[in-house]
């Protein structure tokens, strides 16, 4: 007795369309033909089957299946890759998950990393604030985000930074510098206590100039050009500051000048 490509299909659990793709990809033998030119199936063919389907049951690729060999009904080296690999997959999904608790019950944004999405939950943060943190994410290394995280936890509301956000592009002078003279404190105090965020580490992706044509693209991008002012004021002064310490001999390290500081200070 033979079966049909129906009745295989049946008995193995699986579908006409499955043991069609088995043969096109070279997983099933061709059976004989009957006299009227229908395949005819053996017992060799059913268990051929059930074994592809059980190996991808466990998550073996049909590409996979294709290299181990029948005789072997204990791959070791491909079971120990694909627990491996699994291992890898439960792994990732559980980082997942506890992302998916962060914003769910935090309401952090879903477009920032695992490391950040956290600590803007409750920052009260812009739009365009908010992109220029996800463009630093792919410009700044592991530890001017750390520092950029536990300024984000720890900042509270400031007045300033609704000033800022609300600053229109056609803002005069005596608005743009008085604005820039009262954040410059605060930007001072973000630096001293988060010294990472005024330089490029050597931990960075990328080089120092990279970076900082990156922190300018991304200010001119999403900031309008009052705030791009207010900004250049802040970073100005900064650097004179710099300036003003090695004349005056001080020791340590003065405030750094890279902007990645300035804005969220």
């Amino acid at each position: 007795m033979a079966w049909s490509t129906k009745q295989l299909a049946d008995l193995a659990g699986t579908t006409l369309r499955a043991v069609r793709h088995y043969h096109e990809v070279g997983l099933l033998a061709e059976p004989e033909r009957r006299a009227n030119g229908y395949k005819s199936y053996s017992v060799t063919h059913l268990v051929r089957v059930l074994r592809i389907k059980r190996l991808s049951e466990l998550g073996f690729s049909l590409a996979q299946i294709a290299t181990m060999d029948d005789a072997d009904q204990r791959p070791e080296e491909e079971l120990r890759a694909l627990d491996a690999e699994l291992a890898a997959t439960i792994e990732r999904l559980r980082r997942v998950r506890a992302e998916l608790g962060v914003i769910l019950d935090g309401g952090a944004p879903t477009d920032l990393p695992a490391e950040l999405a956290e600590a803007t939950a409750n920052a009260d943060l812009s739009e365009a604030d908010r992109s220029f943190v996800l463009a630093m994410t792919r410009v700044l290394g592991p530890r001017s985000l750390e520092a950029y995280g536990s300024l984000l936890r720890a900042e509270g509301t400031d007045p300033l930074d609704a000033e800022f956000d609300e600053l229109p592009a056609d803002a005069d002078e005596q608005a743009r510098g008085d604005l820039a003279e009262r954040m410059l404190p605060r930007v001072l105090e973000v630096l001293r206590e988060y010294p990472a965020l005024s330089e490029v580490g050597p931990d960075a992706p990328h080089s120092q100039r990279f970076t900082s044509n990156t922190i300018d693209m991304a200010i001119t991008d999403l900031y309008n050009t009052a705030q791009q002012d207010v900004l250049g004021r802040i970073r100005q002064n900064l650097a004179e500051l710099v300036q003003q310490a090695r004349r005056e001999e001080r020791p340590g390290r003065a405030p750094g000048e890279q902007e990645q500081g300035i804005r969220q200070a």
